[in-house]
C-alpha cells in the first residue's frame, strides 16, 4: 500500500507550535487594542484569539497521547485520542470563541462606547493578519504537501484527512483571517457613518463565523471517533496491496477503519494460494497478518479465509 494511498503521514508539531506562538502574541495585542479602542469587534477578535491559543494545548495534547504505542490495554493503540482532544479544541472554540462574540455583539448593539482610537484597531489588525498569514501558510503547506501525496484537492484533504490536528489548524487560522477582515470593515464603517451598530454587528459575524467552524470540526471529529471508513480508493489500495503477498491469490471483501491519524484497522477475506490443510493455511494467515502490521499505515490486521463462491473484489 503506497504511501499516498491512505495519506501521507504529517510532521504537525511544528505547525502546531508556530500557530500557538502566533495566536498568543495576537490574543495580547488585541486584547490591549479592545481596551484602547472599546471596538466590540476587537473584543471579539480577542476573545477568537485566546479561544485559539488554548486550541493549541489541546492539540498539542492529543498529537502526544494519540501518538503513544499500543499495548495490551489498547490494542488498536491510543490514536482515537487525537479525536477526542481535537474535540475539547473544538468545544472549546465554540464556547469561547463564539459564543462570547455574539453575546458581546449583541450587548454593544445598544451601546456607542467608540472606537475612539482607529489608529491603534487597524495597526493591531494588520500585525495580526500578518502573524495569522504566516501560521496559515504553514499550516497550508503541511495541508498541500498531504493533499498531493493523497492525490487529492487541499481543501478536500483537510475535510476528510485523518489527521485533527492539521484539520484544527487549518481552519483556525482561515478562520481567523476571514474574521479579521470582518473586524476592519466593522471599525471602519463606523469611522465613516459613525454609527456603533457596524462594529457590534462585526463582533456578531465573528462569533457566528467562529460557530460555524467549530461544527464542522465537532463533526469531522465525531466521525472518526465512531468508526470512519477510508473510502474507496484506499480500500481498492488495500486490495492491490493485499494482492502483492505471494500467499494470497484473491481477495473478497477489505475493511479499513480509521483508529488514529494514518492508522487504520484491516480486516480483509482472502483466499490462500495452494490446497494446504488447515494447520498451514491458519499458520500463513497469521504470519500474513504480523507482515502487513509492519506496514506503517496498518496498526492492526485481522484475515479470514475466503469461501469459493465469493466474488473477488476488483483491483480499480
Amino acid at each position: 500500500m503506497a504511501v499516498d494511498q491512505v495519506e501521507q503521514k504529517s510532521g504537525i508539531s511544528l505547525t502546531v507550535v508556530i500557530a500557538f506562538a502566533a495566536n498568543l502574541l495576537i490574543a495580547v495585542g488585541k486584547s490591549i487594542a479592545a481596551v484602547v479602542t472599546g471596538s466590540a469587534s476587537m473584543t471579539a477578535e480577542a476573545a477568537h484569539s485566546w479561544a485559539d491559543a488554548g486550541n493549541e494545548i489541546f492539540l498539542f495534547v492529543a498529537e502526544r497521547r494519540g501518538s503513544k504505542p499500543r499495548d495490551e490495554r489498547h490494542p488498536m493503540g491510543y490514536g482515537r485520542e487525537t479525536y477526542v482532544w481535537s474535540m475539547f479544541a473544538a468545544f472549546g472554540l465554540f464556547t469561547v470563541g463564539a459564543v462570547l462574540s455574539i453575546q458581546h455583539g449583541i450587548e454593544s448593539l445598544t451601546a456607542d462606547p467608540g472606537p475612539e482610537n482607529y489608529p491603534v484597531a487597524y495597526i493591531v489588525l494588520a500585525a495580526a493578519a500578518l502573524l495569522e498569514g504566516t501560521s496559515f501558510a504553514q499550516a497550508f503547506r503541511e495541508a498541500r504537501r498531504g493533499a498531493l501525496g493523497a492525490d487529492r484537492g487541499t481543501l478536500e484533504h483537510v475535510l476528510e484527512s485523518s489527521n485533527p490536528t492539521l484539520r484544527a489548524v487549518f481552519a483556525e487560522d482561515a478562520a481567523a483571517l476571514v474574521g479579521l477582515a470582518i473586524a476592519f470593515l466593522g471599525i471602519f464603517l463606523h469611522q465613516m457613518t459613525g454609527i456603533a451598530a457596524y462594529d457590534a454587528v462585526g463582533s456578531i459575524l465573528i462569533g457566528v463565523l467562529l460557530g460555524v467552524v467549530a461544527v464542522i470540526l465537532i463533526d469531522r471529529n465525531r466521525r472518526f471517533l465512531i468508526g470512519e471508513t477510508s473510502g474507496k480508493r484506499s480500500e481498492q489500495a488495500a486490495v492491490r496491496f493485499l494482492l502483492e503477498r505471494a500467499e494470497i491469490d484473491r481477495v473478497t471483501y477489505v475493511h479499513l477503519e480509521f483508529v488514529g491519524p494514518s492508522r487504520v484497522y484491516l480486516v480483509a477475506a482472502v483466499d490462500i494460494r495452494g490446497n494446504n490443510d488447515e494447520e498451514h493455511v491458519s499458520t500463513d494467515l497469521r504470519r500474513v497478518e504480523r507482515e502487513l502490521e509492519t506496514h506503517e499505515f496498518i496498526e492492526e490486521a485481522v484475515l479470514t479465509l475466503a469461501t469459493k463462491d465469493e466474488k473477488s473484489l476488483p483491483i480499480g
